[in-house]
């Protein structure tokens, strides 16, 4: 999976690569090559960040977003890059922040990090992990991976790996501190961890209605208020079902109802006993978070769900394997032209950090941006 950020209320770019509507894959080494491209090409295009996600099961072959966002990082100058999301519970905490920490120095301090403990059944096979387990495993790697951000030295003792006496994680982090995000759909765990630590929730908001998500939300400022936190300090941020402006609501339908097909044929084909709430891409439309149509529609349906959510972040979500190129290129230039500028005055943001200017690479500064 892949993703992209631009400020609106914070407007960020997920592209999630999705089989073609013929059901053929691009090549394993094409489709990885296209994440780099497309992280390129939004830079270009004026989006604030770019994420990459990571499943560990068919039809998607990102698993590594560490490495994918390396090469990223050395073909941008100025976007920053989201982990969407970092599956904690699958991970050895030390190593996990190893490589985000060497990361965090290859991009010139650019990294935000959304974690989240998985829910796939294949994944949880591959590496081990149960459904009993998953959860505790992802609290506990959490718990010692914040440490390893926060002290140079650790001492720590858990359930899941060997305690650590006075351990040294290197290399050091560049970002002190990181970001971290918390990645929710379902699960007010998740909620509950975020706020009790005082980090940023990230709403998946993708596969359900926009009402049982924003619950979770006001779950969250809920709990965070009772952890103490002040409640202008919470930070929000929240997928999209899917993005496709056009001029008109017709042509948006049109050129969408084929990306809504083949979302439709992998989940019955890879769902694995999941599906979607919505029978038509009306109803899709029209209930979910997706944002089809014209540029106003767009900036309207933004509006009314920000409503619910106050968030500042803001996931786009591009089908770009089933587009066509010019199609997957004119609504991201249409999104930046028309409906990104209104959302950004209408629905202002806290802006990003800015990276550590000392540790940028001089030549970083000459690339194209």
């Amino acid at each position: 999976m892949e993703y992209g950020v631009a400020h609106g209320p914070g407007i960020a770019v997920k592209f999630l690569v999705l089989p073609h509507v013929s059901g053929r894959h691009k090549p394993t080494t094409h489709r990885l090559r296209e994440l780099v491209e497309n992280a390129v090409l939004v830079e270009q295009l004026g989006f604030d960040a770019y994420g990459v996600g990571e499943r560990h099961e068919r039809p998607y072959e990102e698993s590594s977003p560490a490495i994918i966002l390396s090469h990223i990082a050395a073909h941008t100058s100025k976007i920053r890059l989201f982990t969407a999301v970092t599956v904690l519970s699958l991970h050895d905490p030390v190593r996990a922040f190893e490589d985000y920490s060497t990361l965090d120095h290859l991009s010139g301090g650019r990294l935000d990090l959304i974690i989240g403990k998985g829910n796939g059944a294949v994944q949880a096979r591959l590496f081990n992990v149960t459904t009993e387990d998953q959860w505790e495993r992802h609290r506990e790697n959490y718990e010692l991976f914040r440490l390893l951000w926060q002290q140079d030295q650790v001492t720590w003792q858990g359930r899941f790996r060997p305690p650590l006496h006075e351990a040294e994680a290197l290399p050091r982090p560049l970002q002190r501190p990181i970001r971290v995000w918390h990645g929710s759909a379902t699960s007010k765990d998740s909620v509950e961890l975020a706020a009790r630590h005082g980090d940023p929730l990230f709403s998946a908001n993708g596969a359900n209605t926009i009402e049982q998500y924003a619950a979770l939300v006001r779950h969250y400022r809920r709990r965070w208020a009772f952890h103490g936190h002040e409640p202008q300090d919470a930070l929000v941020g929240a997928g999209t079902a899917g993005y496709f402006g056009a001029r008109t609501s017709q042509e948006a339908i049109e050129r969408y109802r084929p990306v809504f097909e083949a979302r439709m044929a992998v989940i019955q084909r890879y769902g694995h006993g999941q599906s979607l709430p919505f029978d038509t891409l009306e109803d899709f439309v029209e209930r979910s978070s997706a944002l089809i149509g014209s540029p106003q529609q767009i900036i309207e349906k933004v509006h009314r769900y920000h409503e619910q959510f106050g968030h500042e972040l803001l996931h786009i979500h591009v089908d770009g394997e089933v587009l066509s190129r010019k199609d997957y290129l004119t609504t991201l230039e249409l999104f930046q032209s028309d409906i990104a500028p209104v959302l950004r005055r209408e629905l202002p943001s806290r802006p990003f950090l800015d990276p550590p200017v000392s540790a940028v690479p001089a030549g970083l500064h000459e690339l194209p941006g």
